[in-house]
């Protein structure tokens, strides 16, 4: 099976989903740029006060653990809690959880919230399926992206996809993977040079969570999302020179990839056996 049938035209946007963010404040302007890039709204507040007036008219909530402390823990779970009970699509980012243990207990609170799609790169999801990771900080370990470890990996995330059956689980890094009933995509669009800015998970969770809030399937949203940011890095690499130029020129065509009305035959992946 191949994973076009996976990927949606949806962009721009016509519904205009507002979305919430509780991210990092590393990235939050990018994230908010992109969510407007490509037809979205975002709502950057993270004040727990305002919480229920915001959510109440959200279609999506983004919770990025980008930078915790003690507050932005509470206010994440209280965030989860609420979104969960009037029924708005949750995208968790397990941003620096293959290096903190404290972000994967995280993570578990807010499984219990069923969240709509939990999202990391390779060493991060790698934590979450408790099979270990050598990677520092928020990037991925080279070693972790072989076909070896891929497998071991993919077989981490069906057992939480048998745990959690309604979550759609991916993993994003030189090739990215997305589970959802125990059936794995492998998709393997994107360059090097995504690896050279911040935000750009960051960016893909955005991206997802406005496509769930502009009614997509999770496995849909998962799949486009990873696959359009891919694509918009692929296109920007060919038309600049400089790792700066690069970031601009990925960003850039968040808001002009949707005008090739022959992106998604650039999009590549299959079943994951």
């Amino acid at each position: 099976m191949k994973v076009t049938k996976f990927v949606e035209s949806a962009f721009p946007l016509t519904s205009a989903p507002l979305i919430q963010c509780i991210t990092n404040e590393v990235t939050c302007e990018s994230v908010a740029n992109a969510l407007l890039y490509v037809g979205a709204k975002p709502i950057m507040a993270d004040d727990p006060r305002e919480f229920k007036s915001f959510l109440n008219v959200s279609d999506g909530l983004l919770l990025n653990l980008g930078h915790i402390s003690p507050t932005r823990e509470q206010n994440i779970i209280l965030a989860a809690e609420y979104a969960h009970e009037i029924d708005v699509p949750i995208v968790v980012d397990l941003v620096g959880a293959a290096a903190s243990p404290l972000r994967i207990e995280i993570t578990k609170r807010l499984l219990k919230n069923q969240p709509t799609v939990v999202k990391g790169n390779i060493s991060e999801m790698r934590s979450l399926c408790e099979l270990g990771s050598e990677a520092r900080g928020v990037d991925v370990n080279v070693s972790e992206q072989t076909l070896e470890s891929l497998k071991e990996l993919q077989n981490g995330m069906i057992k939480l996809t048998d745990k959690y059956p309604e979550i759609v689980f991916f993993a994003t890094g030189e090739k990215d993977l997305v589970c959802q009933n125990g059936t794995c995509f492998l998709l393997s669009n994107g360059v090097a040079e995504l690896d050279c800015f911040t935000g750009t998970g960051d960016i893909v969770g955005a991206l997802c969570c406005a496509l769930l809030g502009e009614g997509l399937s999770p496995v849909k949203a998962s799949v486009t999302a990873i696959t359009y940011f891919n694509l918009a890095g692929e296109v920007a690499k060919l038309k600049t020179k400089g790792l700066a130029n690069f970031r601009q020129g990925t960003l850039n065509q968040l808001s002009l990839l949707f005008e090739d009305s022959k992106w998604l035959e650039k999009a590549k992946g299959e079943v994951f056996k």
